[in-house]
């Protein structure tokens, strides 16, 4: 069979339609959303994490699409910086910082309609305490294995999207400790300009507005639990996502609208994240 120049013109220009597609999938950076990876698609995302200067860390997420509607990703962190506040995500799809995790990511419903859709995805997994040192209150703490289950639910079209979701994170005892659970809401808002609405070979930008809430449990120390451990927070910021073909970048930062927090934590006066997303 021989191709003319046609048609490998037409192979190629459905190539890139692919590998767009595929970034334009790409969600906001601290909050939960609902893109899955096409089937067979792999992705793979390497962030910077900070909470107010004194803990960072950076994090790495394999992504892979068994159908258009289950995701699998796997995550582990190297950590810079052991973190002394209030356990945090940062970023809702990756667990507490410093942790491994094995998610299943399962977009049970979808509906299309005229220039946009609306769809919900369930997460579940294992999480599994990475070997680093911990400094403040959690120095010397013992931690078992634990889960985490949550769901988000949206809508998504070419000017804007919205997603409101939460999760929920707990671990096992370990020699009489156990770590604070964690229970996550978030709500994102996303706008993307007509003048911002490009495709390739030019970035393709939005922006969005993004609310973080954190509820965390207590600490328990020698089967006691620990007073003034628990802590509850909001957080909100704007961030900003460019897809260039198969590359998407993005890069967000947080401040506390509300915070009520036990003696033992330093206050958390910003928090950032900085996200380099591949695509194949």
């Amino acid at each position: 069979m021989q191709w003319k120049p046609r048609s490998w013109a037409l192979a190629f220009t459905a190539m890139l339609t692919v590998m767009h597609l595929r970034a334009a999938d790409h969600g906001p950076v601290f909050g939960l959303a609902t893109p899955t990876n096409p089937k067979g698609g792999w992705s793979f995302d390497l962030a910077v994490n900070g909470r107010s200067g004194t803990a960072a860390n950076l994090e790495a997420l394999f992504s892979y699409g068994v159908t258009q509607s289950l995701k699998l990703s796997v995550s582990g962190p190297v950590v810079f910086q052991p973190d002394p506040y209030p356990r945090s995500s940062v970023t809702a799809n990756t667990p507490i910082s410093g942790d491994f995790s094995g998610l299943g990511w399962w977009r049970f419903q979808k509906k299309d309609f005229v220039g946009k859709r609306v769809e919900s995805t369930a997460v579940t997994g294992i999480l599994a305490p990475g070997p680093q040192g911990e400094t403040g209150v959690y120095r010397g703490l013992h931690s078992g294995p634990g889960y985490l289950v949550g769901g988000v639910t949206g809508v998504a079209s070419r000017s804007y999207y919205v997603w409101v979701g939460a999760s929920y994170q707990r671990y096992a005892e370990s020699s009489g400790d156990r770590r604070p659970d964690l229970l996550t809401y978030t709500a994102v808002y996303g706008y993307r300009p007509l003048s911002w609405r490009t495709d390739y070979p030019r970035w393709d930008w939005r922006i969005f507005g993004e609310m973080t809430g954190e509820r965390t449990g207590q600490i328990q120390r020698l089967s006691t639990a620990l007073p003034g451990s628990q802590a509850r927070q909001i957080f909100f910021g704007p961030s900003v996502l460019g897809v260039y073909r198969a590359i998407g970048i993005e890069a967000g930062m947080q401040f506390p609208l509300y915070r009520d927090i036990g003696p033992l934590f330093p206050k958390e006066r910003y928090r950032f994240t900085v996200n380099f997303a591949y695509f194949f």
